[in-house]
């Protein structure tokens, strides 16, 4: 597919789609050809955004032979079962994430995909951006020395403030760990390889969320989910890294992401974004330096991983389903009612990028 613009068909047309059907716009290499969802006028109403591209069903997507690669953007609970169509109908897939809501049913998709001769990619692809490349291409030119320690903290109040429908945020499949641990898992694995033992805590500060914003304001959602995740993740380097995944949090000052060296520690931008300037300090300084973009597409946004899977054709793409399993095991792990477990999964680090537009 590498070279020529691949046809994409979008399976859900919720607010995220907007993201990726931007992305996809001005993508030279990726054109869409069908949208469909549950709701046909909201499908009808995303072809704005894709001059060309047709509101059609589920099925009729899956049939059409122009469809080269599925966009899977429906809710968690059914990317399994998006994921598997799409992959008997012998298309490529990327999915949001998680990859499935169980490693079993990931694992699964990974072996049927096989079997089937095509290929699976999973968000985040905010690890393909110029912020967490770069700070990779910093740790393979040995700027921090050997690896021995990571941070990784995503601490808020969690999405109701503000999202005027957060239900599904406290589903299974939601909470902090499935909706926010890809973006800084997925990096960590980038910047320090693989994870083979958890060892974690989990909470839930309250049975109910208020909404607060949108014409749901003050209706309550019930919570199903542990709400506050900390942890200790052994990668294989012997690198340890301290996790914290919270939607019990007011507010923090704490970097999201740090990685220390025996010579210089780095801050990490934000890995829910593709942007950002690392921050080094090396041992015997008194200063923090910023480092510029090294490695990574420079004009990246949701869907740059389509982009990927199709420039990385017919081999592995960077986010791709391998990856998604680990994470998804890993974060198994974190919320087991006894907190630990090793990791069965050990994808090699994906291959690194370049600086790209």
């Amino acid at each position: 597919m590498a070279g020529t613009s691949v046809g994409v068909g979008v399976v859900g047309a919720g607010t995220i789609s907007t993201e990726y059907l931007t992305t996809f716009a001005g993508a030279p290499d990726l054109h869409v050809v069908a949208i469909a969802d549950l709701d046909p006028p909201r499908a009808a109403a995303a072809t704005d955004l894709a001059p060309g591209a047709r509101a059609t069903t589920t099925e009729d997507l899956l049939g059409d032979d122009a469809v080269e690669v599925v966009v899977n953007l429906t809710v968690p609970a059914v990317h399994t079962r998006v994921t598997r169509a799409a992959i008997a109908a012998g298309k490529d897939v990327w999915s949001e994430k998680p990859l499935a809501l169980a490693s079993e049913d990931g694992r699964a998709l990974v072996e049927e995909a096989a079997r089937a001769g095509v290929r699976v990619g999973c968000a985040p692809d905010t690890v393909l951006g110029t912020a967490v490349q770069t700070a990779r291409r910093a740790i393979d030119d040995g700027l921090l020395g050997r690896p021995v320690a990571a941070t990784a903290l995503m601490q808020s109040p969690g999405p109701e403030p503000w999202h005027h429908q957060p239900d599904f945020y406290y589903l299974p499949g939601g909470g902090p760990v499935f909706d926010m641990a890809p973006y800084y898992l997925s990096a960590l694995v980038h910047l320090l390889g693989p994870v083979t033992q958890v060892v974690a805590a989990a909470s839930r500060s309250r049975d109910e969320r208020m909404i607060g914003s949108g014409p749901r304001t003050g209706e309550r959602v019930p919570v199903e989910v542990d709400t506050h995740v900390a942890g200790v993740l052994t990668h294989a380097s012997g690198a340890l890294t301290t996790v914290v995944f919270s939607f019990d949090t007011i507010a923090t000052r704490s970097p999201n992401l740090e990685v220390h060296g025996d010579d210089a520690s780095m801050v990490v931008p934000d890995p829910n974004f593709f942007d950002g300037t690392p921050l080094l300090h090396r041992r015997g300084t008194t200063r923090w330096e910023e480092l510029a973009p090294t490695a990574g597409y420079r004009e990246a946004g949701r869907g740059t991983g389509v982009r990927d899977l199709v420039a990385t054709a017919p081999g592995r793409p960077r986010a791709d389903a391998g990856l998604a399993l680990h994470v998804l095991e890993v974060m198994e792990a974190m919320l087991a009612p006894n907190g630990s477990g090793p990791i069965t999964s050990a994808p090699d680090r994906p291959a690194a990028l370049p600086l790209l537009p």
